[in-house]
């Protein structure tokens, strides 16, 4: 029998392209898409869509009774940069949301959750090669606090109340079909968009700042694929490491110039810049590939050739 999902966050960079994901594999009206707000005309036109708050607990609850919710993929968040700009809110947003689908699956309404870590969790103190799944994570950023706070309480539940939620670690996304959403590592998303469209792009991080990455395609296939899973393959409640690759801006702008020789990056860091620099430079994803399964599909140069000729349409 095919679940029934709520997805939470609907209308933001990862939401988007999962709500279309799981509407192909599922069927539209098993996918129900929610939003603060109707922003993303895709995700809104193509099937069930609600507006709701992810901080106000009875209006999830309501959808849930009102749709027999079994899965919730709560995509909902303020991102690293953004949140640094608003703290209090971020830290209510990203907390309670979490709560919020925790507490309905203790009390037994929902069956399953998703939910998004990210390598914020990880601060300067954490091994920057190779970074294992369990290590020292001293986040400096309001994001990552939350993030690894939600961790914790990602792991209490499982163990205390046997809640089934699954979590991944995200690098750093990079997709064609939706635009930045206030992160560290847009940088990789934006440099297509313009090189496309100005042949120039001022990077606001510096030339060797190398960060992990991966194509919106591997994480969608990635979050889809752990929640397909069976209960007794997801070993490590707290998030899951995942990987794909690692490059700096040089090494994209050098892709990038195969496909547009003119294309020039110039290199102006702001103050990402010492968000990037407490994050990982790659990471190490093993209990992820031996517990379910996970092996990504785009490299930096299958990615470049995507972006650019979808961006080129």
């Amino acid at each position: 029998m095919n679940p029934k999902i709520l997805i939470i966050g609907a209308c933001g960079q990862i939401g988007t392209e999962l709500t279309q994901k799981l509407r192909a594999i599922y069927g539209i009206e098993n996918v129900i898409a929610s939003d603060i707000r109707k922003l993303n005309v895709d995700v809104v036109n193509s099937g069930p869509f609600e507006v709701i708050n992810a901080l106000d607990f009875n209006q999830i609850e309501h959808l849930v009774e009102v749709h027999h919710i079994t899965d919730i993929y709560l995509m909902a968040a303020l991102l690293s940069a953004t949140a640094e700009k608003n703290p209090a809110f971020a830290w209510d947003l990203n907390m309670n949301s979490l709560f919020h689908v925790l507490n309905l699956a203790k009390a037994k309404k929902i069956k399953k959750i998703f939910w998004p870590s990210s390598i914020a969790v990880f601060g300067p103190t954490t091994p920057k090669e190779n970074t294992p799944q369990y290590t020292i994570m001293e986040p400096s950023t309001v994001y990552g606090i939350s993030k690894q706070s939600g961790e914790r309480w990602c792991e209490y539940y499982s163990h205390i109340f046997g809640v089934d939620v699954r979590s991944i670690r995200y690098p750093g996304l990079i997709s064609w079909s939706t635009l930045p959403g206030g992160g560290t590592t847009d940088y990789a998303v934006d440099i297509y968009y313009k090189a496309i469209a100005e042949k120039k792009y001022e990077c606001f991080l510096s030339s060797e700042t190398k960060m992990p990455m991966m194509y919106m395609d591997d994480a969608i296939k990635a979050t889809i694929q752990i929640m397909q899973a069976p209960v007794e393959s997801i070993k490590i409640r707290s998030s899951y490491n995942l990987a794909a690759m690692s490059f700096t801006p040089t090494m994209i702008a050098d892709e990038i110039k195969k496909h547009i020789p003119a294309f020039e990056i110039t290199y102006q860091p702001d103050f990402r810049q010492k968000i990037a620099d407490s994050w990982p430079a790659s990471i190490d994803d093993s209990a992820a590939r031996a517990d379910w399964g996970w092996q990504h599909d785009f490299d930096l140069e299958s990615m470049t050739v995507d972006m650019l000729a979808h961006l080129d349409k």
